[in-house]
This record gives C-alpha cells, sequence and structure tokens, in this order.
C-alpha cells in the first residue's frame, strides 16, 4: 500500500494478529473442541475490530487530506485493503469449520442442521420449539411494514423469503430476530448409538418456519442469517453538569444505535432477499457487506456443549501455589519478608484473592484500595471487598466506567459496592484508569505499614486462568508510598506528586522509556553491554518505533515479542537490521507487558499495564514498576528466553506480514507456555 514503508498500518496488523488465531483453528495438533472455540475467538475478535476500528476509520473519512497524513494512506483504499482480507478470512473461516465438523463426526459429535434430522428428532425439535422458543419469536411483514426495523448490534436474524411456485408475484419478505435469552444457542439432541447430536437454534427455527407462517398459502419458505454490526465507539458530551456516571449509562444505550459499519450475511441468500436488506437499509459500499456463512455471532461457539473424551480439549493444568505464600500462615509475613512475582495463569490468582480474604478479617488491616478495570460476572474479588467493608475496613474502589464492552457491568458493580458504603470513585474524567493497583494498609507495632500489588492483568479470576499475566506482591517502602500517591490523585485530581520509581502515564512513561532507549545507544557507540528486550500486547506507537529504530542504527540488539498489533518493522536495512520480532499465539492470551534493558550488564527490568501505544502514554493511567529483586529479575528473563526459543507456536513478525511459523535449527520442539509450567513447577518447589 505504501512504497518503503517505516510502519505497518495497525488495522492490517490487527487483521495480521486474528489471522494468527485462526492458524490456531487450523492447527491439526490442536484439539479439536478448542480448534472449535478459536473459531469463536477469531469471530468475537472480528466483530470488535469492525465495531470499534471500522467504525474509527469511516470516521476519520471525513476529515480528507487530514486523514490521510494521519493513516499514512487513503482511508478509502485502507477499507478496500481490509474488505479484501476479511473476505478471504471468511473462506479460510469457512473452510476451517467444515473440516472441524467432519473430524467432529469421527469423534461421535454431531452438528446437524434442520435437513439432516430424523423423524424422532425432528419431533423433539418441534417440541422444544414450542416449549422455548415460539414464544419469543416476533416476525415482521416486510412488505406490510413502511419503515424498515430497526436492526440491533450483537443480534442475529433471520431473513426470510415466503414465495409460490410459479407465483413470483406473491412472494413476500419477513425478517425474524433469533431470541438471544429465551433459549440456549445449542440444543443437545437424544443421542443415537453412542454418537451425540447438536443443533443450533438457527436451525431450530429454520425447521418451525412452516408454523410460524402457518396462516399464509406459502409452498417455499427459506431463512437466511444476518447481521449487522454497529459503531460502538461511545460519545459522551462535555454537559458537566450531568454525572458521569449517567453520562456513561446513556451512551452505553445509544451504543445500540450507531451508525452501520458491516453487515454480514450468508452468501448463499438470495439476490432479490439481499436486494431488500441492502436497498431498503441504504447500505453502502463502505458499510463493508461481507458474504459469510450459514451461522454468525460464531462467538457463542466458546460455549459449545463440553462434549466427548478428555483430549478433545487442553489437558487441565493445576494452577501451582507460590512456595512462599504457605497456607496457613499469613500471607502479609510471607511479602514482609520478600517480593513476590505470581506468573498468572501457571500460578493461581486464587492467591490473590486469598491476600483479599485475609485483609477483610484481619483486625491489624485498616484501609483497602484497589483499581477494578474489568471484573468476572460472579466476582470474588468483589465480594472479598464488600466482606472487607462489613468488617469496619475502610475500602476505596476506583472502578473505571469506560472499559471498552465493560462498562455496563462496571456500572452494575459502582452502584453495588457503593450500596455498601463502600468509596467508590468513577475512575478519573478524560483519563482512563487502566493501571491494575491494590494498596492494603495495616497497623504494627503503632505504625503504617502499606503492602501493594501491581500486576500487568485485571482482576477478574476468570481471565486470569486464560490471560498470561505478571503480578508483584511488596511491602518494598519505595513502591508502597508511590502506589499511595496514584490512590491520592484518584481522590483529589490537583494532587501531582513526583515519582522515583514507579513509571507513571501520562506524566513519565513515554519521557522515561525514551530516555531508557537512549542509555542503551549510549552504550552501544561506547563499546558497552547494550540490549533491549521488550514484550507487550501492541507495539503502535511511532515516536516509541522511531526510537527503538535509531537504537538499531547505532548497533543495539533488540528483541521484541509482541502477541497482537506491530507496527514495527524488523529486520530492514539501514533501518531495523538489529530488531527481530515475534509473536506468539497459543492457549494461553499472552498479555503481560515486560520491558528489559541491558544497562551496561546491570539490567533493569520493568512489569507494567501499558502496552506502547499512544493511548496508554498520553490518555491513560498506567504504572510501569520495577522489579528490583535479583531472583525475581531471573524468573523473569528466564520466562521470556523460554518464549524466544519457542519454535512451535511462535511465528514472525514482518512487513508482509504471513505469520509464517518460526522454526529454529534445534530439533528440540520449543513450546513456550508448557515449558514454563514445566520451569515454574521446578523452581518454585
Amino acid at each position: 500500500m505504501v512504497k518503503n514503508p517505516k510502519f505497518v498500518n495497525r488495522d492490517i496488523s490487527w487483521l495480521s494478529f486474528n489471522e494468527r488465531v485462526l492458524q490456531e483453528a487450523e492447527d491439526k495438533t490442536v484439539p479439536i473442541l478448542e480448534r472449535l472455540r478459536f473459531l469463536a475467538i477469531f469471530s468475537n475478535n472480528l466483530d470488535e475490530f469492525f465495531r470499534v476500528r471500522i467504525a474509527t476509520l469511516k470516521r476519520v473519512m471525513d476529515f480528507g487530506k487530514k486523514a490521510k497524513t494521519q493513516l499514512h494512506v487513503k482511508p478509502h483504499k485502507l477499507l478496500d485493503e481490509i474488505q479484501k482480507i476479511v473476505i478471504q478470512q471468511n473462506l479460510q473461516f469457512e473452510k476451517t469449520y467444515k473440516e472441524i465438523q467432519h473430524e467432529l463426526r469421527t469423534h461421535g459429535i454431531h452438528i446437524i442442521d434442520e435437513t439432516k434430522l430424523s423423524a424422532a428428532q425432528s419431533k423433539f425439535v418441534k417440541n422444544y420449539f414450542a416449549d422455548n422458543v415460539r414464544p419469543s419469536l416476533v416476525p415482521i411483514m416486510l412488505n406490510q411494514v413502511k419503515h424498515f426495523p430497526y436492526l440491533k448490534d450483537k443480534s442475529i436474524y433471520l431473513g426470510v423469503k415466503l414465495s409460490v411456485n410459479g407465483k413470483p408475484k406473491m412472494t413476500q419478505y419477513a425478517l425474524l430476530e433469533i431470541p438471544a435469552d429465551a433459549a440456549a444457542r445449542f440444543v443437545i439432541l437424544p443421542s443415537v448409538n453412542n454418537n451425540q447430536y447438536v443443533i443450533l437454534l438457527d436451525d431450530i427455527i429454520r425447521h418451525n418456519l412452516p408454523e410460524v407462517f402457518s396462516i399464509f398459502p406459502f409452498d417455499r419458505i427459506e431463512g437466511y442469517t444476518v447481521k449487522l454490526t454497529r459503531d460502538a465507539e461511545l460519545d459522551i458530551d462535555n454537559d458537566v453538569s450531568q454525572s458521569f456516571l449517567d453520562k456513561i449509562s446513556k451512551s452505553v444505550k445509544n451504543r445500540q444505535k450507531g451508525d452501520p459499519v458491516r453487515f454480514v450475511f450468508d452468501q448463499s441468500m438470495p439476490p432479490d432477499l439481499l436486494a431488500v436488506f441492502t436497498s431498503r437499509m441504504k447500505l453502502r459500499k463502505y458499510d463493508n457487506l461481507i458474504p459469510g456463512g450459514r451461522y454468525h455471532n460464531f462467538k457463542d461457539f466458546m460455549s459449545f456443549p463440553q462434549l466427548g473424551a478428555k483430549n478433545l480439549r487442553y489437558e487441565d493444568y493445576k494452577p501451582l501455589a507460590h512456595p512462599a505464600l504457605v497456607k496457613d500462615k499469613s500471607m502479609f509475613d510471607a511479602i514482609k519478608k520478600r517480593d513476590i512475582l505470581l506468573h498468572y495463569p501457571y500460578q493461581g490468582f486464587g492467591q490473590f484473592i486469598e491476600l483479599l480474604r485475609e485483609a477483610a478479617i484481619d483486625p491489624t488491616v485498616k484501609s483497602i484500595k484497589i483499581t477494578l478495570y474489568r471484573a468476572a460476572k460472579k466476582s470474588k474479588v468483589i465480594n472479598a471487598l464488600i466482606n472487607a467493608a462489613r468488617n469496619g475496613k475502610d475500602v476505596t474502589v476506583v472502578v473505571e466506567l469506560q472499559a471498552r464492552f465493560d462498562e455496563e457491568a462496571n456500572i452494575k458493580w459502582a452502584k453495588a459496592l457503593a450500596e455498601e458504603n463502600i468509596h467508590v470513585i468513577y475512575g478519573v474524567q478524560g483519563l482512563k484508569v487502566h493501571s491494575k493497583l491494590c494498596l492494603i494498609q495495616r497497623e504494627e507495632k503503632g505504625k503504617n505499614k502499606m503492602y501493594v500489588n501491581i500486576s500487568t492483568g485485571n482482576y477478574n479470576e476468570v481471565t486470569s486462568n486464560v490471560y498470561s499475566d505478571e503480578s508483584l506482591l511488596t511491602a518494598d517502602p519505595h513502591i508502597t508510598s508511590e502506589v499511595a500517591h496514584v490512590f491520592d490523585f484518584f481522590e483529589r485530581n490537583y494532587i501531582v506528586r513526583q515519582y522515583k520509581y514507579l513509571i507513571p502515564s501520562p506524566l513519565r512513561t513515554r519521557k522515561k522509556f525514551m530516555q531508557l532507549i537512549d542509555v542503551e545507544i549510549h552504550n552501544a557507540k561506547h563499546g558497552k553491554k547494550a540490549g533491549i528486550f521488550l514484550k507487550m500486547n501492541s507495539l503502535v506507537d511511532e515516536e516509541m518505533i522511531a526510537k527503538l529504530y535509531e537504537a538499531s542504527n547505532h548497533g543495539v540488539p533488540i528483541r521484541v515479542i509482541v502477541r497482537g498489533i506491530c507496527a514495527l518493522i524488523p529486520g530492514v536495512p539501514g533501518m531495523s537490521e538489529n530488531i527481530e520480532a515475534i509473536s506468539i499465539v497459543d492457549r494461553y492470551l499472552e498479555h503481560s507487558r515486560i520491558f528489559i534493558f541491558a544497562n551496561e550488564g546491570d539490567p533493569t527490568y520493568f512489569i507494567s499495564s501499558a502496552d506502547w501505544m499512544a493511548r496508554n502514554l498520553d490518555t491513560r493511567i498506567e504504572i510501569s514498576c520495577p522489579i528490583t529483586d535479583r531472583h525475581l529479575q531471573k524468573e523473569l528473563l528466564d520466562i521470556l528466553e523460554i518464549q524466544w526459543a519457542d519454535n512451535v507456536k511462535s511465528r514472525v513478525l514482518n512487513l508482509p506480514q504471513d505469520n509464517t511459523y518460526r522454526h529454529s535449527a534445534s530439533p528440540v520442539k520449543v513450546r513456550a507456555q508448557e515449558k514454563i509450567y514445566q520451569y515454574l513447577k521446578k523452581v518454585q518447589t
């Protein structure tokens, strides 16, 4: 798209990341039900991409020439390229789904549609439909309505064509919303000869369309799935008289009314039915009309029934207990002795919940302060905080109301916490609170003693089972006092402290890491030991990337592990020949941010909540924390070296975005996530 580019377009890179997820679904060494789950993750990712990124691009198009300056490409050309990639990926998706269906049948698991039902199964489906589905269906006869019905984001619909053979003028069209709450998406049919059968709700409805439209004389009734994706960016006005909580609530409701950004339809849909949708909804080329398969909202396959033998899923790894956190002993005593670093999900998040539970009943604990960005639906963290408040502790919770797609849940939690007389702070207006901090204050021997948790991931016991993150527990007064400064800022935004150890955004992150890179450049120039090792989710900020290019040109060896978007182009002579970059996609989502700088042989280590994106550096409250304990530094380096040695699940990041698997000359297979579990099992026993 751009001749001799310095950066990969972030949206093209994002689609490349999602292709790596699709590769996991294609990988025949992955257990078959997990391959189905990766298809669901791919689908969910793509939904969010259109809701947010495509919506943003369509807004940017209104800026004309300024848009090209920002994107380094004309928005129309970028949207064309995106649509081309998405259509190709959809073809891969459908092919992979058919392969998975075929393999599932060899294990006695059959996903069938309404055309393959036996007489007994048909009777079961009709009864199920009558009892669970029929009361929730409200068909809309499109020929009879003046205005086309409003299609909701996240919902799926059946476009129905009703016709009489030989009488085309009698053809009518209807719309049916597939009810998301009235019935499960998957229904398990009675098994036959040890074979298990599953049918989707969509097909149950298709099977019963003649009953739905029984008052009409049509002899042919066909149903095809459609889905509309809408702009999901929140528009929050500047009416300061309205409470921030009310603004977010209103914006979340308005999200359902956002402009169309994608229309996905069953590619086997008759042209006349498709024309009804596109013409009456006034859909245009840049509304992204995407021909798809029979089923949409494939993300629901994350909840596909747990059928078949255990070997059809990943082997369960029992979370490891950290040896320093001994059962029946005070966790505060353990943290007081030394810094502790938990590596999720290899070591259980439950150990942090136990810390909160201990704090809730410990008579010496006076206060607990915590930031919440995303919490589980049935949050044990929030339950522990409520219990602490009921036990007389002073509890403060900073709830980020603008956590994308979790706004509604966070509003609910904020209200529940407030009802328990917990001090709730609704983030900081103008700055999204993305840092993950917990501060516990005890009274020990008449003095205040503080304990802190700083994490790269959310306080969410569900996602912590599948996200790899780092979580520091420390009583180091240098760190705890500065975390206290951060909470002071949350309560009184006019108080801005100086930070010597923590690196906060938006105050210092960009400047500090620029300085650290400059140190490596200086050392490389003078023949001293230099090097940079970075791991993060996304590397997009052009200023930071340009600084890495500068370091590369001065001979600084740089290794980068980026799970998702990577705008940096490694290995280009005269620009980035000393930079290597890989991505790892496996059963766990690589979510931790770790930054290591050689520093003339005395390396500096940091864990962080911040990726190197403009939003994390400049418009969010993020915290990067130094790791100074030599044992913990070794653990972090060992883990990164294991990941760098991965030759099973790592891909090379490059300009073509071809996601080539990274192979090594060694005959030994290294699958990093398995190796890290074994490493921690050995090193901490």
